[in-house]
């Protein structure tokens, strides 16, 4: 996991006798830089590093290695040079100071014998994707791919990175789904600021590890103080602009970082995380504290539920409704190195924590979980699924018994660097506005950000059928089609026009419906919005109807003398198929008639075979055959004369007669 503070000096600095017929003292920069490499003190590591690299001479075809106080003398090889860069560009990249990693890693993958570094190319590839450089990077994991013999974690990783790249590339010619500003104020000053949190109106609640004045002082009297501790903090404002920041009323935690948190659905109890880090590992457990007059008590570790000895647990988020614990672990039982783990409450007390599953979980990182009850959706960071490289936010759809697939988000709420822990900025509407962190703009130090949703619409126009007039008083609902569940609904005005905010890449069914009209669906497509902002559906009618009363089917057509259904009736017939799915309430008969031609007896008889044979067709096609009634009526019920005045035949009207209907009988009320 990300380390969110740079680590200063943490050990005395080291000095080296080398001897010489002088006797003299002077700094072996290279062994320094090796103990604190060793240290996993990366920062002091880079620093002596860079200073070794002043000990070598660069000649055409060969490097000079020698100590400060005897230039001109050669001696070392060509491998302590090599070395030195190499550590030196993993030392940046361990950091997260990409710019300068990608600068050695360049020079180590062009060494004439670089094969005491094969990882050298992969890493390259990680840097220059860190730093926005996708097309290159994908040039280096490819070559990374072809040249790397073993099967292990960085052969697949590279197949993932290769995906990652590709996908980025292609996510450049989308339109952003949000926008995104830095946050103003103080709440971005000095060390790494993340975790936000909305709590109540205009406050916001994150993550700080500025240095307070007590550790500076500290600092003074002993080089091993670390003044960077991790602590909750609060700032008032709103959107982008937070001020006043001031540590949270909760007691410290001493030699322990604090911090990433959430608060109850009643406020009264902190869920926060706390942690140690040591050589490079962070051991972290969850604690509650409880509010009494204003003041946070003394937090108290969960139960062996959440924290499991000897493993780490953090990151709560507590739903809305205060019915789940939602938290990062890599306890056992995971599917890689930190999962997604939920508990449930109850009266506060978590339950057994449960596993969030192989359609959320990696083998990689899963961390920061958000649950919008709203939505039913769930927003998490991972850096195991393909995205635009490092923790990136994904959204997936379902509840604690199910979820979908996930969904990258996107630019430009993902970025090359590290993305995560999204809060919203109004609970009612989870996915509209909120605040993130992010590395994007910073070489160390997680950052937050505020987003806010870009508009995507749908929109479109529904019309009576008879008179082509926009059918006021129409109530229009826009469902998910995975979970089949309402959205949005609105009732038409006079102009008969919807419109809803929708998701780009989803597939949405939209329903019109009016008392006395056949419902119809629309099924809408937002592929299209990831390069528009608004999606324009074709022109719906409704048709009005009245129980009882027969509606014609035109271009019903059955062969002579038989019951049997022509090609081309089967699509006037899916039109009924249509009406019957929208409109699963309705009860209705289908009829067909004849002209007086033939024995009254033997027209009523095929009459009736074929209206059964429009029943057992929309049968076939799905439709319950308890919601259908057959009826032949023969020559009984003619709508124009079978003959003319004159007694002469009237083919307009025995063609008229000739008919297939269908009626509402009744309307039942659904479960």
């Amino acid at each position: 996991m990300k380390q969110h503070v740079r680590y200063w000096l943490a050990i005395a600095l080291l000095l080296c006798i080398v001897s010489t017929s002088k006797a003299q003292y002077v700094y072996d920069y290279k062994r320094t830089g090796d103990i604190y490499f060793e240290a996993k003190d990366y920062y002091s590591a880079a620093q002596y590093y860079n200073k070794a690299l002043g000990t070598f001479k660069i000649k055409p075809g060969r490097v000079l290695p020698y100590t400060v106080e005897l230039r001109g003398k050669e001696s070392g090889k060509l491998k302590d040079y090599e070395v030195v860069i190499y550590r030196l560009a993993e030392s940046y990249r361990n950091y997260y100071d990409y710019g300068n990693a990608e600068k050695y890693y360049e020079q180590v993958v062009g060494f004439n014998n670089n094969t005491l570094f094969p990882l050298a190319r992969f890493w390259y590839g990680v840097s220059l994707r860190a730093n926005g450089k996708y097309s290159t990077a994908l040039e280096q994991f490819t070559k990374f791919r072809q040249e790397y013999n073993k099967i292990d974690e960085f052969s697949t990783r590279a197949n993932l990175e290769i995906a990652c790249c590709e996908f980025a590339i292609a996510e450049e010619n989308r339109l952003p789904a949000y926008t995104i500003s830095k946050l103003g104020g103080d709440v971005n000053a000095g060390g790494a600021n993340y975790a936000p949190a909305v709590l109540g109106k205009d406050m916001l609640l994150y993550t700080s590890s500025r240095p307070d004045s007590s550790e500076l002082e500290k600092e003074k009297k002993s080089k091993k103080a670390n003044p960077y501790i991790n602590n909750l903090f609060i700032a008032h404002g709103k959107g982008a602009d937070f001020h006043n920041s001031v540590p949270v009323n909760i007691p410290d935690a001493n030699g322990l970082d604090q911090g990433v948190a959430t608060v109850s659905p009643d406020g009264n109890t902190l869920y926060l995380t706390r942690w140690t880090t040591k050589n490079g590992i962070k051991a972290a457990a969850i604690y509650t504290s409880s509010r009494n007059a204003g003041k946070w008590d003394e937090p108290k570790p969960l139960g062996p539920n959440v924290n499991v000895e000897g493993y780490s647990a953090m990151q709560p988020f507590v739903t809305a409704d205060g019915k789940f614990l939602l938290f990062s672990s890599n306890r056992p039982g995971g599917m890689g190195k930190n999962d997604l783990w939920y508990c449930p409450l109850d009266k506060g007390v978590a339950g057994p924590a449960k596993n969030m599953g192989t359609n959320i979980n990696t083998r990689d990182e899963e961390q920061a979980p958000f649950y919008d009850g709203e939505k039913k959706a769930l927003i998490f960071s991972t850096d195991g699924r393909v995205g635009l490289g490092g923790l990136d936010f994904f959204v997936v759809e379902g509840d604690f018994n199910s979820w979908g697939a996930p969904r990258n988000l996107g630019i430009p709420l993902n970025s090359p660097k590290d993305d995560v822990y999204y809060s919203p900025v109004d609970n009612e509407h989870p996915l509209a506005a909120g605040y993130i962190s992010s590395d994007r703009e910073s070489v160390c130090c997680l950052e937050v950000f505020a987003i806010k949703k870009i508009s995507k619409i749908i929109n479109g126009l529904v019309l009576d059928c008879e008179n082509n007039m926009p059918l006021t008083g129409a109530k229009i609902t826009l469902l998910d089609t995975i979970l089949q569940r309402v959205l949005q609904q609105v009732v038409l005005d006079e102009t008969g026009r919807y419109q809803f905010e929708v998701e780009p890449l989803k597939h949405y069914k939209i329903m019109a419906e009016k008392e006395n009209y056949f419902s119809k669906a629309i099924y809408a497509n937002t592929d299209g919005l990831t390069k528009i902002d608004s999606l324009l559906n074709p022109n719906t009618c409704l048709k009005r109807y009245e129980i009882g009363k027969p509606i014609i089917l035109k271009d019903i057509y059955y062969d002579f003398d038989k019951a049997t259904l022509r090609p081309q009736s089967l699509i006037v017939l899916d039109t009924v198929v249509a009406i019957m799915q929208d409109n699963p309430n309705i009860i209705i008969e289908m009829s067909a008639h004849t002209d007086s031609k033939g024995q009254d007896a033997y027209n009523m008889k095929l009459s009736q075979r074929r209206a059964q044979s429009c029943v057992d067709y929309l049968i076939s096609r799905g439709i319950s055959s308890d919601r259908m009634i057959a009826k032949g009526y023969g020559e009984t019920r003619p709508i124009a004369p079978n003959e003319m005045p004159n007694g002469k035949d009237n083919p307009d009207g025995r063609q008229l007669n000739r008919r297939t209907e269908f009626k509402v009988l009744r309307v039942t009320q659904l479960d």
